[in-house]
């Protein structure tokens, strides 16, 4: 159970690297874009949807990163007093109950999506604007597949305390 943890952990650090990455060439595109546009008087509607596109991708995939990493919202006020195994009851309920349910439902509409923007051939509608929108929309299907990756290397890691043999260090 330990190999499959850390094998899930380190493939969703690598999301999280993605994640810095598309951060990183979104800001230089925003400022490649206010050069462009104030010092040369040069607009491109393809680097302002670029830059939409990028920090899309970034939002969606640090979905899944974020709750490999435990950094999604819940009421700790309660959830702290609470023994590590009753939290791990807790945080096995929701992902069971809610994360790979709703995962699931959004890949499954979110291919069809996918699929039809491709068929469509669709495109921005801005002269000048992107092409392949398949592709940005691609990234929602494929985020919460890591999503699902994410609350699979959590559940372990529960499991795992409520076994009691923790596979990751207590913090």
């Amino acid at each position: 159970m330990r190999k499959i943890h850390n094998l899930l952990g380190n493939l969703l650090d690598y999301l999280g690297y993605l994640c810095a990455v598309l951060m990183v060439l979104m800001l230089l595109n925003v400022f490649y874009d206010v050069v462009m546009r104030y010092l040369f008087n040069n607009i491109s509607i393809a680097m302002q949807e670029l830059e939409w596109h990028l920090f899309a991708a970034m939002f969606m995939f640090g979905i899944g990163y974020t709750l490999k990493e435990d950094g999604h919202v819940r009421v700790d006020v309660f959830y702290d007093n609470l023994s590590r195994k009753t939290q791990a009851v807790i945080n096995s309920v929701g992902i069971l109950l809610t994360v790979f349910p709703f995962s699931l439902l959004i890949i499954n509409f979110g291919l069809g999506f996918v699929e039809d923007a491709f068929q469509l051939g669709e495109k921005s509608p801005d002269p000048g604007g992107l092409s392949h929108f398949w592709i940005i929309k691609s990234v929602i299907p494929l985020s919460f597949l890591f999503v699902i990756i994410a609350g699979c290397y959590r559940l372990i890691g529960e499991i795992s305390v409520l076994l009691g043999a923790p596979v990751e260090a207590e913090s």
